[in-house]
């Protein structure tokens, strides 16, 4: 069996092995990680060496750190990062450049449309009616999406929402509301095979996901890092926020992961705050007094033009993993069509959660 797992912010881990009467052998760890002494390694291979294959990713790092050598270095590994290419490896996981990616970046949608494409397109992952999908969304409108378990009127305030011209929908996906407005905002979904994600943790899975973009970031010349649990932060401050969706396939086989993320390019703080309803219990849970200050737009750290900043993002996938340009066929354009108009543009649907 083979795995590899890419640690967030470090090196890739590559892991072979056997099992053998429901124990692991011949484990094998590779990598272009950096692991002092030499004889790290061997203690690491004899740690896995009769760990039982039911152990998860943690247990595992424990069998590693009860034997590596007292000088130990790693420098891009960790021990549980070992522990989770040793449970994809298991789980028969899939790597990102196992798949022909397409990508779709077409023009702006309403908000209750962007909403049905995510689970058309997603669905139709599942299926295997379509590749695994990178979209890079344009709105059409300003929005408040709130997620899939949150109190309307809790989370917006409706009059300030229909005074600013503000359309408020919620999505299939779980977390928190997010303000969006054209032109300030940078989203995209990644629609992905549930393969790839197999062996790893749902926290664990929001790091793998995000990795990618965090390179890009750092191409445009930002630090940043993931925050559990759905978070990407720089040291001025949040700059995006991740969800996901499971969706399982036909007949209940092997489903596919909807993650997408919503980046803060600029922002109209004072509208935003007017609009929401974000109480002092969430901020502090933050670390921070002012709703303000919890999110640092994109612009002001890179001074490029929105359009160049998703371009650079678009380009940094590319280079990691091969893109090729698609669109939404038109069968899935009249889907999301229906689906917009029956369920997410429905009132019921909004405030299924009142």
């Amino acid at each position: 069996m083979h795995g590899e797992y890419k640690i967030p912010g470090g090196k890739l881990v590559v892991v072979d092995l056997d099992v053998e009467e429901g124990v692991l052998r011949h484990a094998r760890v590779a990598g272009d990680f950096f692991l002092e002494p030499d004889e790290a390694l061997d203690a690491v291979n004899r740690a896995l060496d009769g760990a039982p294959a039911d152990t998860d990713a943690a247990g595992l790092a424990a069998r590693i750190d009860a034997v590596l050598p007292e000088n130990t270095v790693m420098y891009g590994l960790t021990s549980e990062g070992i522990g989770i290419a040793v449970r994809r490896a298991l789980a028969q996981a899939t790597d990102w450049t196992d798949y022909d990616w397409q990508l779709i970046h077409e023009g702006p949608q309403s908000p209750v449309m962007h909403m049905a494409l995510d689970e058309v397109l997603t669905a139709q992952v599942a299926a295997g009616l379509r590749p695994p999908t990178l979209r890079v969304w344009e709105w059409a409108a300003p929005s408040v999406i709130i997620g899939s378990f949150q109190s309307l009127r809790n989370e917006v305030d409706l009059e300030a929402a229909a005074r600013h011209g503000v359309d408020v929908v919620r999505r299939i996906s779980g977390g928190g509301a997010m303000f969006v407005e054209p032109g300030n905002t940078i989203t995209y979904s990644l629609s992905v095979p549930e393969a790839l994600v197999q062996g790893l943790s749902f926290p664990d899975s929001y790091a793998y996901l995000d990795d990618w973009v965090l390179g890009a970031l750092g191409g445009l010349g930002i630090k940043a890092w993931y925050q559990p649990l759905n978070d990407i932060a720089t040291e001025q401050g949040k700059v995006a926020g991740a969800a996901q969706k499971r969706m399982v396939g036909p007949d209940g086989g092997p489903g596919a992961v909807l993650h997408h993320v919503t980046m803060a390019y600029d922002i109209d703080a004072d509208k935003m705050l007017d609009v929401l309803r974000i109480g002092r219990e969430k901020l502090s849970d933050k670390g921070t007094k002012s709703a303000k200050k919890r999110v640092d737009p994109l612009r002001r750290q890179t001074g490029l033009p929105r359009e160049a900043v998703i371009e650079r993002m678009i380009d940094s996938f590319r280079g990691r993993y091969g893109l090729t340009d698609g669109k939404v066929t038109p069968e899935e354009l009249a889907h999301a069509e229906e689906l917009a108009r029956a369920k997410f543009g429905s009132p019921e649907w909004t405030a299924r959660v009142p």
